[in-house]
């Protein structure tokens, strides 16, 4: 069966049962996944179009899965080759020679993959091959088809090859690869053969790489089946459901973590907010990648103030976000000319989305005491130094505030207090109702009359 008929086989069998056809991956099921699936039963060699941090190479690994467990080779092949249908020299004469006693392997599908990541400096024998100076030198002829080293499509023979970043391969490389996609066959420079190959071929290419670093030539885009556009999670939701999916956890220490739903929720506003800013370059994209890196980094700041405070609990606070411009900085490209100007970007968006989190979870109505409680002279302390049962003592002094932040606390933890209370005193500064002082991440916040 080709390999192309059993990847299309147990495909039907997966939509068939409501399984997806790759694992892992979040926010595709009604864009991307459902062009997946109509290119895999078609048949088609498929290209995945798309800005970094798209899991477009996750989504290629995992078709993996659709190949079947064990495939029969003949013993000793580089190539794979069919016992019934070799295609190598090795496989011909040694069926020739034994005919039914000939020696069978079994390959597991994870070895039936071949990857490569496409460089500038990639060359036609990694892909198809060259001749072997070694075999030479052992005493066969250049004429002899087993001094061939095979390249990585050809020892991919009836499975599945993946070039990732494809525009970053030379154009007169990818010439190669036409035969390989329509002909389905390789021709190995000085010799007079021609392999014919069952390969099913994935790419993947970044839009900006075809002005930046290369381009796909014609002829080859042409020959791909199938040309699938992937995209950023539409919504804060599918980005907090792929932050909490790939994010690692911080364990051991005796620390218990709890990451309050909105304080998760500013972390992927943030990425969205950016994914939107004039100030941010769109075309290198916003990959999900900081989402994940801002969500570690947030508790790992979290973390290092509650073991300083001699605290068990680590829960995050406003006061954490200023540790995400490290880890912001590097993933997102600032359109800007000034020299600094790059954390003040990102402070402006990390407001913005704070305030945005806010106004979806705490409605200004319910605040109208607490602010009137502020103008009459209250001032509460907040910061790194701030240990959390001090914010439960001042939220004590003040009964107009407990109600919106034990709602919001979800805990009566004195550290999940503390975050949801920091939350609404930030929220109600940025809503311009509270007036904050803030230096060296020590914040006052006052009433503004």
């Amino acid at each position: 069966m080709p390999v192309k008929e059993e990847v299309r086989r147990n495909a039907v069998d997966r939509i068939r049962r409501g399984l997806p056809l790759v694992e892992g991956v979040v926010g595709y099921e009604d864009t991307v996944l459902p062009q997946l699936e109509n290119a895999l039963l078609a048949g088609h060699d498929v290209i995945f179009l798309g800005e970094r941090g798209q899991a477009k190479t996750r989504m290629i690994r995992s078709l993996v899965g659709l190949l079947d467990e064990w495939l029969p080779v003949v013993a000793g092949s580089e190539i794979n080759d069919d016992p019934y249908h070799p295609v190598s020299r090795h496989a011909r004469d040694l069926i020739a020679e034994k005919g039914d006693d000939t020696p069978v392997e079994w390959v597991h599908r994870d070895h039936r993959f071949g990857e490569k990541l496409a460089t500038p400096d990639t060359s036609i024998a990694d892909l198809i091959g060259e001749v072997d100076p070694i075999r030479v030198a052992e005493g066969r002829y250049l004429s002899d088809e087993l001094t061939i080293h095979y390249g990585l499509v050809p020892r991919t023979n009836r499975g599945i090859f993946a070039i990732n970043e494809l525009p970053d391969l030379a154009e007169r490389i990818q010439v190669g690869l036409l035969n390989v996609l329509e002909e389905r066959d390789v021709q190995i420079r000085g010799y007079k053969i021609r392999l014919p190959l069952d390969v099913m071929l994935v790419a993947s290419a970044n839009p900006e790489d075809y002005t930046n670093r290369g381009r796909i030539i014609t002829p080859l885009k042409d020959r791909f089946g199938a040309q699938i556009r992937t995209h950023y999670p539409l919504d804060v939701e599918t980005e907090l459901g792929v932050v909490r999916q790939e994010a690692l956890p911080l364990q051991g220490s005796g620390l218990r973590v709890q990451v309050p739903d909105f304080m998760a929720e500013v972390i992927a506003t943030l990425s969205h907010l950016a994914r939107s800013s004039s100030k941010i370059n769109q075309r290198s994209g916003v990959s999900v990648r900081l989402s994940i890196a801002n969500y570690e980094t947030l508790v790992a700041n979290a973390a290092r103030r509650a073991l300083r405070a001699g605290e068990p609990d680590v829960v995050p606070r406003v006061s954490d976000l200023e540790a995400l411009v490290s880890s912001t900085a590097g993933k997102v490209e600032i359109e800007t000319l000034e020299e600094g100007r790059d954390e003040r970007v990102i402070e402006q968006l990390l407001k913005q989305a704070v305030l945005t989190v806010f106004k979806e979870h705490c409605p200004m109505e319910r605040f109208r005491d607490v602010v009137l409680a502020f103008d009459d002279g209250t001032v509460v302390h907040a910061g790194d130094d701030v240990a959390s049962k001090a914010y439960v003592d001042a939220l004590a002094s003040m009964p107009v505030l407990k109600a919106p932040v034990m709602d919001l606390a979800g805990s009566e933890t004195p550290a999940a207090v503390a975050s949801a209370m920091e939350f609404v005193l930030e929220g109600l500064h940025l809503s311009k109702r509270l007036n904050k002082e803030a230096a060296a991440g020590k914040a006052t916040y006052r009433g503004r009359g």
